[in-house]
């Protein structure tokens, strides 16, 4: 076994109101409503009181209704020193839009994240439902942005994107011999994926949703605490330098039963030797240093030139 090198962090996704009127079906229920609340409020400034406890600073990825709608609990993400980085406004489904929707949704966000951390712009975004849309990849290229954490080519090291992989759907009505084609790679590109992970992601598992047919939302914090803790011991393991990242929402983690675990795991986690708790723009400097881009891949535009063609001014 050589020489350890773990960089361990947590992305938190304040999907709150967001998440019910994007995604999760509960855009009529004012019940559903309340769930977002609690979680703007009450499960966003626990996880804050958890990660004090703990001294961990992570990455934060707030949708723009989220920001608009909590902006006390967001503050408090930023002045205790935590990224944040985009997604979306109102936690739509990027493959479910129009480019010149995507294009507005980015456009306003981005200045308002660089507004709202005093010049210093977004390096990173997290697609909502992980749903990377066709286009994303170029888009966000065009506006500067690092990194991705929604993608699942691996599960334990970061890597480079590629932009427009394409594959062939099977339809029956048509012969065989026009479907049976392999994926084929798109371009690759010089932004780094910090891998996604459902089944390191709190909400999945236990987040009752009313109008998902195969909702969980009372699964035993334990037994995810088991899949963790278990990916993470096969991982130390089996490699000697690895990243460890972590999808967790204050609707979800912000409850008991789940800080509970949280505890656990980071106390599991921090007894091991070359452990370091880290935001996802540190694991991507990391990776940066150790790897370069392929030959031609495209490149983000150079946060400098974005901030001056917005008209936004950088922090200095």
């Amino acid at each position: 076994m050589g020489k350890k090198r773990v960089l361990v962090g947590y992305g938190v996704d304040i999907d709150a109101v967001a998440g019910w009127l994007g995604s999760y079906g509960g855009e009529d229920s004012t019940s559903d409503m309340s769930r977002g609340l609690f979680a703007g409020t009450l499960g966003t400034r626990r996880l804050l009181k958890l990660f004090e406890k703990y001294n961990i600073k992570t990455s934060w990825f707030i949708p723009g209704h989220s920001l608009e709608t909590f902006p006390e609990e967001c503050a408090m993400v930023r002045d205790a020193g935590h990224e944040i980085g985009l997604h979306g406004y109102s936690h739509e489904n990027p493959s479910s839009m129009t480019l010149q929707q995507q294009k507005d949704i980015l456009d306003k966000t981005y200045r308002m994240l660089t507004e709202f951390c005093g010049g210093k712009p977004p390096r990173g975004s997290v697609a909502p439902w992980w749903e990377v849309s066709r286009e994303a990849t170029e888009l966000y290229l065009s506006y500067g942005i690092e990194y991705d954490h929604s993608m699942n080519h691996h599960d334990c090291q970061a890597y480079y994107l590629r932009a427009g992989d394409e594959w062939t759907k099977i339809d029956y009505d048509k012969p065989a011999e026009t479907w049976m084609k392999p994926l084929k790679h798109g371009q690759p590109t010089g932004m780094v994926e910090i891998p996604g992970n459902w089944y390191l992601d709190d909400l999945p598992p236990m987040m009752f949703i009313k109008k998902a047919p195969n909702s969980h939302g009372f699964v035993n914090a334990r037994d995810v605490e088991d899949i963790w803790g278990d990916h993470f011991d096969y991982f130390y393991r089996e490699y000697d330098e690895f990243i460890f990242p972590m999808t967790i929402h204050p609707d979800v983690s912000g409850r008991p039963h789940v800080l509970l675990m949280h505890e656990r795991l980071i106390e599991h986690i921090s007894g091991h030797e070359g452990v370091e708790w880290v935001t996802m723009e540190k694991m991507v400097d990391e990776f940066k240093k150790k790897n370069r881009p392929a030959e031609g891949a495209l490149m983000p535009e150079k946060q400098g030139e974005v901030l001056k063609r917005l008209g936004l001014n950088s922090k200095s």
